[in-house]
């Protein structure tokens, strides 16, 4: 008879066991998305506005920044700027082809990002690939922004 309680006993926990496992996989499954619900996600970059550039890293001159947050964890295209900038044509096939790309270059490009993305290159001779932003009309004479997604040393200092 104890037998027969304790095998009984046994599957009622096999039972029980079984129905935690399935509740806890239930609901609706995530596919793509937003990991955090209430945070809005980044626009998909446009393939068509990406180039690479090479150039000076530099800081910012002092009156691009006024009124800029000096908080490091949030981007900005105030802080650092791209000198003497040249285009480097070694993309990937469909990049790089639309109207802000094919624009005459400009020699000095803001950078959009952390600083800690642009402060260990400070004054030095860097390749840098990203994102050509549209400028706003407002700002139709200033230096075109570039959001950086890739940025790596190519010479430890800079040479006019």
């Amino acid at each position: 008879m104890s037998r027969a309680v304790w095998a009984s006993g046994l599957m009622m926990l096999l039972a029980a066991s079984a129905l935690v496992v399935t509740a806890q996989g239930g609901g609706k499954p995530i596919s793509g998305g937003n990991p955090t619900p209430g945070t809005p996600q980044p626009d998909p970059p446009n393939l068509s506005d990406r180039i690479t550039l090479s150039g000076c890293l530099q800081p910012a001159p002092k009156s691009a920044a006024n009124g800029e947050a000096p908080d490091a964890n949030t981007t900005s295209d105030a802080r650092f700027v791209l000198s003497s900038a040249q285009r480097v044509d070694r993309v990937p096939p469909g990049t790089g082809g639309s109207a802000l790309t094919a624009s005459p270059i400009s020699r000095t490009y803001r950078l959009e990002g952390l600083d800690s993305q642009f402060s260990p290159f400070v004054n030095m001779k860097v390749e840098i690939s990203g994102e050509i932003k549209p400028r706003p009309s407002s700002e139709a004479a200033s230096a075109p922004t570039m959001l950086v997604e890739f940025i790596q040393k190519t010479a430890s200092t800079c040479r006019p």
